[in-house]
């Protein structure tokens, strides 16, 4: 597997090259946000994406925005800022999680790795390949969601893994922790912002696809439910 690092900062670039290098993966390497997007064009085989947001020329958040248009691969950004408004802006664009600077190299490694699992349709295998939910159609295989009347619905894998574990388990509640426990394959170490606003993400999408179907639901103060009557 090949992950792209993109940070102004070549001393973290080397940084992170060292130890995605050590764990047997390949690396390219871009220092601004417009080198990124040509190494994504011209090495297709990337499987993921370290993306730092302060940048020259590009910053991280227009790269984010760029790749979203036609593109679901997993990425993680690197940001100084830790402010709970910087986080979610982050995962509104489509990004599948974050780290703050100064950061401990072992804990980038630790949620590439859950990100490439989640990507690779690491989901639950005790249910169908197929789950038809309300209007959607979605397919574990290929990681595919489409509407009953064809519409394609382009998910990242995070968006993916909280749709798949919702419809596979219709009328259950999961809390905010236990989505990201098992979507995420991490113990809970994050605000349950950070899975509000992947819902809110998904719901958008669905939403935008089915003419406003409310296909996940919110139990107030529990979490939320894909509700089959």
């Amino acid at each position: 597997m090949k992950i792209l690092v993109v940070d102004d900062d070549k001393d973290i670039v080397e940084l992170l090259s060292i130890y995605i290098k050590n764990e047997g993966y390949e690396v390219e390497k871009a220092y601004n946000g417009k080198e990124a997007i040509t190494k994504l064009n011209t090495h297709p085989d990337i499987s993921l994406m370290i993306l730092d947001i302060m940048m020259p020329q590009m910053d991280g958040i227009e790269v984010l925005k760029e790749v979203r248009k036609d593109s679901q691969i997993p990425v993680l950004m690197l940001s100084a800022k830790t402010g709970d408004l910087d986080k979610i802006q982050g995962l509104i664009q489509g990004a599948d999680d974050y780290v703050t600077k100064p950061f401990n190299p072992l804990e980038v490694m630790a949620r590439v790795k859950s990100l490439l699992r989640r990507s690779q349709h690491n989901v639950t295998n005790d249910v169908p390949d197929t789950l038809t939910v309300g209007p959607l159609i979605i397919n574990k295989d290929s990681h595919e969601v489409k509407t009953t009347d064809g519409k394609s619905i382009q998910l990242t894998a995070l968006e993916f893994g909280i749709l798949y574990l919702l419809s596979s388990h219709p009328n259950r509640v999961f809390s905010a922790d236990e989505i990201f426990e098992r979507v995420w394959q991490q113990e809970s170490v994050v605000s349950a912002k950070t899975v509000m606003v992947h819902v809110s993400h998904l719901r958008d999408k669905i939403e935008a696809a089915t003419n406003g179907e409310k296909v996940i639901q919110t139990v107030w103060g529990v979490g939320y439910k894909v509700e089959v009557r």
